[in-house]
């Protein structure tokens, strides 16, 4: 039996976002969403392709931390300019970040909060290249802390990112590009197969209910066919362990609900 930690309870649902993905760069923003790309790759994706975080595409994930950048095993250059070329822009990606805000129909933010557009409250980065990279690609969303403030009613402060929104949609327009799959959350697992794209909650994480979830959340909640979020086997955990040396997942996500055996 293994203790399983709440933030690796985490990494391993988000791994499953990357599932049947096939011959694509995965790209996981912050360390629980790049653990869980490196964790799909050793594991049920091997076909996954995955960067240094910088400019090189490797063969293997290199861990997360401090390291030798000697110990990468290259397969290929790949600057800035060529990653847009090569997979943003030809759909060959699916990334996994963390927006400010999001809404019922998977519009984010990550812009400014409160205010107006030329007077925010808070300024924060900016839209980023995410207007390009929502319709480009598949998109993934991890969140480790599952709040009203971020799941927010009505829509996001600034949309920085195309979702679903069906008042946003022109007549004629072509929205095939948008690609929304899965949310995590330190509470569930979500996807867009509500009405009209919106989100719907798919999995609880042990000891969590809907309504807790329901009452963390901003917007009226859809339901899928719930079940309890899959706990990761002791493979799983040693992946997850020798691609995070130095622990930092425990830093960003704290255990509650409380941690399980696996």
């Amino acid at each position: 039996m293994t203790d399983v930690t709440l933030a690796e309870l985490c990494i391993f649902a988000c791994s499953e976002a990357f599932r049947n993905n096939g011959e694509i760069i995965a790209t996981g923003v912050g360390p629980v969403p790049r653990l869980a790309a490196s964790l799909a790759k050793l594991t049920h994706g091997p076909e996954l392709m995955m960067t240094d975080g910088e400019a090189y595409l490797v063969e293997q994930p290199v861990p997360i931390g401090p390291r030798g950048y000697d110990e990468r095993k290259a397969a290929g250059y790949l600057p800035f300019s060529r990653f847009f070329d090569s997979a943003v822009w030809t759909g060959r990606r699916h990334a996994m970040v963390t927006p400010t805000q999001i809404d019922r129909f998977g519009q984010i933010n990550l812009s400014y909060l409160g205010g107006t557009y030329d007077r925010p409250r808070t300024q924060m980065l900016g839209v980023r290249g995410f207007p390009g990279n929502t319709i480009y690609h598949a998109n993934s969303f991890f969140f480790p802390m599952h709040t009203a403030r971020t799941f927010v009613s009505g829509e996001v402060d600034m949309v920085s990112g195309v979702g679903y929104n069906p008042a946003k949609r022109v007549p004629g327009g072509n929205y095939s590009g948008v690609d929304l799959r899965r949310i995590v959350t330190n509470l569930c697992v979500m996807d867009f197969g509500g009405t009209n794209n919106a989100i719907r909650v798919i999995s609880l994480h042990p000891g969590v209910t809907f309504e807790e979830v329901q009452e963390a959340t901003g917007f009226p909640l859809e339901k899928g066919d719930i079940v309890e979020t899959t706990l990761p086997g002791a493979e799983a955990l040693a992946i997850i362990a020798s691609l995070d040396p130095h622990n930092i997942r425990a830093s960003v996500i704290k255990d509650n609900p409380p941690a399980r055996r696996a």
